[in-house]
């Protein structure tokens, strides 16, 4: 994963920016997950990012986890390009991602309609191919 930028501007909404490279071409689910540990891979990132103890869903439906960013879409060279705004995943309080990891996907996120038993708790988006630590950076 190349650097993600996330801001969060007087707007209430957190912006994430960046790009992708190294991926399948075609959908891949995109969340923040629990735990910035990285210790054993991606995988100790544990669970979706979920305060508010809800389903899994898309980015658009009240009933998500806070982390629930839906898809990313890399294009036929395996780049995505990521562009999005959500106001669930802010920078500082309570519920800060702070801390959390950002996690790739490697199949596209059915976000909680796709009938499979996983549906409800991960959107069924498979292995978790990339991930990184959402901290601070200086301007410098």
């Amino acid at each position: 994963m190349s650097a993600r930028v996330f801001e969060d501007p007087s707007t209430g909404f957190t912006h994430v920016r960046g790009k992708i490279a190294g991926l399948s071409p075609g959908l891949h689910g995109f969340h923040i997950h629990s735990f910035g540990d990285t210790t054993n891979g991606c995988n100790s990132t544990g669970p979706h990012f979920n305060p508010y103890k809800k389903l899994h869903g898309s980015p658009d439906d009240d009933e998500r986890h806070a982390g629930d960013l839906g898809n990313i879409l890399a294009d036929e060279h395996g780049v995505a390009d990521v562009q999005l705004k959500d106001l669930q995943i802010p920078l500082s309080g309570t519920n800060s991602i702070l801390g959390r990891a950002v996690v790739v996907h490697a199949d596209s996120d059915d976000l909680g309609k796709g009938g499979h038993e996983l549906s409800k708790s991960t959107g069924n988006a498979g292995a978790q191919v990339g991930c990184g630590v959402i901290g601070l950076q200086s301007a410098f």
